[in-house]
């Protein structure tokens, strides 16, 4: 297979790698396990993921990304090789060009870090968008139009709040809240409440099934077990979403914030167009139940999820590599 072109959602929980014409190839977690003696990569992606909580001392399963930048260079580099390697084989006759999106907030380091790794790991040439960008393209927003858009875009490592107009980013914040920060307040919480230990996987399990950004009308229960953080011995306990929204204000509270000063900064004429069309949000984070009413109700500018959350930044890095040359000039970020 000659695989020219492939768009990568860099993503401090998930990775995944968009083909021009196929679509979305590889969505499987941003998880590493490696052999620490020989300093071996084990397993990658999902088969990693099982192992995070469980290893022994020889192995570490970990995210090589944190915050949505790079966290340790040479996993990274070696997870990119192993999907590009898997989608056009290890044989190749052309190298491919990747477009890889990156946090609007990353620094020039953090950008160029991006970079280099791609390039070790066997692309051609570089392209960084970023990230909000990516998404509201991803979304199926009009980015090109002199229209404002507003996107929030809620990834495990960060939320990008960004006002976008004529294909670039009129007014922006980067924080660097996100999924993850929301499983470690559920984690708090129970430990704090319960003297209950959970691990990175049980918190999110429990975010997934019971999390609420607002009091739900009828509470959900759930079982969940640890270990005592006072005895050290196994556990279980019955735990309520109203204590999980009560966890995860404080975090949800930051990117609110983030929010309010974009709206601050942007010019009263695309503040109309934001209040006329609404706010688009993305990102896994964006999937936690009553979240976009909760921001509705705080800035008062409705507030809409987009379909399928997930995919928008890997889709929209997808269209702009698609359509390179289209793109080479408004979304593109020179490294």
């Amino acid at each position: 297979m000659i695989l020219k072109r492939i768009g990568i959602d860099l993503g401090t929980t998930n990775i995944l790698l968009y083909i021009p014409e196929k679509g979305i190839v590889v969505n499987e977690p941003s998880v590493v396990a490696l052999e620490v003696s020989q300093n071996k990569i084990m397993a990658i992606g999902q088969e990693a993921k099982e192992m995070l909580g469980r290893t022994p001392d020889s192995i570490i399963a970990a995210h090589p990304l944190k915050d949505g930048v790079i966290a340790n260079f040479g996993i990274t580099k070696s997870m990119l090789r192993y999907y590009i390697n898997r989608l056009s084989g290890r044989v190749r006759l052309f190298r491919p060009e990747v477009m890889i999106s990156v946090p609007a907030g990353a620094t020039s380091t953090e950008r160029r870090a991006v970079s280099d790794a791609a390039t070790q790991a066997g692309a051609k040439g570089v392209y960084l968008i970023k990230e909000p960008v990516a998404a509201a393209l991803g979304a199926g927003i009009p980015i090109a139009s002199p229209s404002g858009n507003m996107i929030i875009d809620i990834g495990g490592g960060t939320s990008e709040v960004a006002v976008i107009a004529l294909g670039d980013i009129i007014a922006s914040s980067s924080v660097r809240v996100g999924g993850n920060r929301f499983d470690e307040a559920i984690a708090n919480q129970v430990r704090k409440k319960y003297n209950l230990v959970i691990g990175e996987v049980t918190a999110e399990m429990i975010k997934n099934k019971i999390g609420s950004a607002l009091p739900l009308k009828k509470e959900l229960t759930m079982e969940v077990s640890g270990c005592n953080a006072i005895t050290g011995l196994p556990e279980s306990v019955i735990i309520s979403s109203s204590d999980m929204t009560g966890a995860l204000r404080e975090p949800l509270n930051e990117i609110i914030a983030a929010v309010k000063s974009v709206l601050q900064q942007t010019p009263p004429e695309l503040a109309s167009d934001i209040m006329d069309k609404g706010v688009v949000m993305t990102g896994g984070g964006a999937l936690l139940s009553g979240i976009d009413t909760l921001f509705t109700k705080v800035i008062g500018v409705p507030c809409q999820t987009a379909e399928d959350p997930m995919l928008c930044v890997a889709k929209g890095t997808g269209m702009a590599i698609e359509h390179l040359e289209s793109f080479k000039k408004s979304v593109l970020w020179l490294k």
